[in-house]
């Protein structure tokens, strides 16, 4: 669909030479919003605040890091032939958030729990409805306001059945030179923000230790392969294979095997009940 649209403004703040751009004030709102709840919750497990603080210090560049080497292996072609720092320039896009930042995450959360002595579990569970929610957040600043991670062109049949009772400002940042496109942003972040709500409801039942972390796993995966379908900036691991889907089927799958095995072999006995913990006889 043909469309004539001004675009938002990126900067959000100018002093001098200085630009504070939208993108970042929210994603860095989303990540202290997400931190503050996952505190919150940890107050509520009996679990220090500063574990989670310190989790996130370390866990945040980390995660940068890996999504940016996640991105660049699949790119590689992209990067042949340009200057070298341009591997490293991060803010001209590309990171990948599922699968690397969430392999470079969890293999902190590991290391650092085994070190502090902590859970692994039971942290991933309380930082598991700020993730999500965090990603919700985050797809307004990283892809709605840079005009990016988007769908295809809409067709002008489509936009009259649907898309013309959203807000204006939401479709008229996809009208990008001169084409309408689907806002897969807003498709993830509505998703998400649905599993935030679903993990917060789960909350009120006793879990077994790894639930809530694992469900969150599944949650994520299932909408983005769809989602990832939609989109006209996927990585591909092997011909039309999208990395995204075939890592979100591989994370689902595997989700649902740890499930079932730490289960099994009596790994996930600690079960949450409000305020308290319980541990079966069985260990």
């Amino acid at each position: 669909m043909a469309c004539d649209a001004p675009a938002l403004d990126p900067i959000f703040l100018q002093l001098g030479p200085l630009s504070i751009y939208w993108y970042g004030v929210i994603i860095a709102s989303g990540a202290f919003l997400a931190l503050w709840i996952a505190t919150m919750e940890a107050d509520r497990l009996g679990v220090k605040k500063d574990y989670i603080v310190d989790l996130v210090v370390f866990a945040i560049p980390i995660a940068i890091l890996s999504a940016r080497i996640y991105y660049v292996i699949f790119e590689w072609d992209r990067y042949v032939g340009e200057p070298w720092w341009k591997v490293f320039a991060v803010w001209e896009g590309g990171i990948a958030i599922h699968g690397g930042a969430l392999i470079g995450s969890v293999i902190t959360a590991i290391v650092f729990t085994r070190v502090k002595k902590l859970s692994f579990w039971q942290i991933a569970d309380i930082v598991a409805p700020s993730l999500i929610l965090g990603q919700a957040i985050g797809r307004w600043g990283g892809n709605f306001m840079n005009q990016e991670a988007h769908g295809g062109p809409i067709s002008e049949a489509t936009y009259q059945s649907f898309y013309q009772y959203l807000p204006d400002f939401i479709m008229n940042q996809m009208c990008i030179e001169g084409t309408m496109y689907h806002p897969t942003f807003l498709y993830e972040s509505v998703w998400n923000i649905a599993g935030f709500i679903l993990l917060l409801i789960l909350r009120k039942y006793p879990l077994r230790r790894g639930d809530m972390f694992l469900t969150y796993v599944i949650w994520y995966s299932f909408g983005r392969y769809f989602i990832e379908g939609m989109r006209t900036d996927s990585l591909y691991i092997v011909g039309e294979l999208r990395t995204a889907q075939f890592i979100s089927i591989i994370l689902i799958i595997g989700a649902v095997i740890m499930m079932i095995y730490r289960r099994k072999k009596g790994l996930a006995d600690h079960t949450y009940q409000g305020k308290k913990i319980t541990q079966n006889k069985k260990k």
